[in-house]
Parts: structure tokens; sequence; C-alpha cells
């Protein structure tokens, strides 16, 4: 069998749920989708902005969206919530303003929560963001795939995966390179499988980078 699915989309229903959760009509549901994309690029943008980032890592996990008749729920899961909660209430009350001027939403409210992982580099998403700053830093993939590994041990987790594609260190042929620890068993839908692929721009091109990350059974 290919490996040719999203590990997320795979398990949608069994281990995995929806990041966004709202109905909408078919003649709405394209407008509804925008409505999401403008609200997480709102966001990341506000955070690349406004925060020190130290390693290049933002920090988002990821954010999940909750639409009613009246309200929107926003719910950012971050590993290193000071980044947001530095300027107290007033910084959340400012993404909120910024938010809502980029949406135009006169009969919704808006509602805003940040939520502390435990665990950051258990979550492939910062892991993903930490590699690809290792990589713009022009240090060695096989260094900065080892040192990802040994972050996510730390996080206690049963098995990893890292791969990364495009010219490695700068060679002429692009080839993909990949190191694994642990157990990722892909094609069993009931493990809790976490997935995040993310793509770095370096000064030889830009390179992929996938990584599988196994939490529980």
């Amino acid at each position: 069998m290919g490996q040719k699915i999203n590990p997320l989309g795979f398990r949608l229903g069994t281990t995995q749920s929806h990041h966004s959760v709202w109905f909408a009509h078919p003649k709405n549901y394209s407008l509804g989708l925008q409505e999401d994309q403008k609200i997480r690029h709102c966001i990341k943008n506000y955070i690349q902005k406004n925060m020190r980032i130290s390693y290049g890592v933002e920090g988002i996990a990821r954010i999940e969206i909750r639409k009613r008749i009246d309200l929107i729920q926003v719910i950012i899961y971050m590993g290193f919530p000071k980044l947001v909660l530095d300027g107290g209430i007033r910084r959340v009350e400012e993404l909120q303003r910024n938010i809502q001027k980029e949406l135009n939403c006169l009969n919704q409210k808006l509602n805003i929560t940040v939520t502390r992982i435990p665990s950051p580099y258990g979550q492939p998403k910062i892991l993903g963001e930490f590699i690809a700053g290792q990589l713009k830093n022009r240090v060695s993939f096989r260094k900065a795939m080892k040192k990802a590994i040994e972050l996510t041990e730390q996080a206690d987790t049963k098995g990893i995966q890292v791969q990364i594609a495009g010219r490695l260190d700068g060679k002429e042929i692009a080839r993909v390179e990949w190191i694994r620890e642990g157990r990722v068993p892909l094609q069993t839908i009931r493990a809790k499988i976490d997935y995040c692929f993310y793509t770095v721009r370096t000064i030889y091109g830009i390179l992929g980078i996938k990584i599988w990350i196994f939490l529980e059974d």
C-alpha cells in the first residue's frame, strides 16, 4: 500500500479531529474556508511582527476555529505562550482587533484564548520550525535531525521519523534523507500519529521537511 495519503486525514474520526468545526451551506462553504485562512494568517503575521522569536520558532502547534451563528471562537495552542502573554491581556486584545478588522465581522463576536502545551517539542509543527531555523543558519541537516530527535525524546513520545528532501548541504543533485527513532506504525489507523509538512527557503533552494511523531496507541 503506497504511503501517499496525509496521515492526519487518514485517521479522521478515529484518533484525529478537524481543526475547524463549523457548518455552512454549499454556496457559502468557500467563504467560510477563506475566513479561516485569514484568521490563521493574521495570527501568524502578528506573532512574527511583534514577538522576539528565538531559534526561528513561533511556537504555534495548531489553531482551532469553532464557529456558531453569533460567535467565532479561536483557540491557539502554543508551546511557548509567553510569546503572546508577555504583554498580558493587551496583546490578545490587539490581536483580536486585528482579526476583526481583517474579517469585517459585525454580527459575530470574536473570542481568542491561548492554551499552553506542556511538552512543545512533542508537536511536529514546532519541531519543523526548529529544524527549519537550524537549516537557515547553515547547520548540517544530519545534526539538525539528531538534535530534533533528542528534543522529542524529552517529550516522552514512542517514536519519531524525520525526512528532509532537496539540495541538502548545497549538493547539485536533490535527494531525500530520513532518520527514525522508535516505532512509527504509519499503516495502523488506531495509532495516534501527529504529522507535519514544512518548507524552508535556504540559499541553495527550497527544502521540504516531513515529521511523523507516534504519540500513543
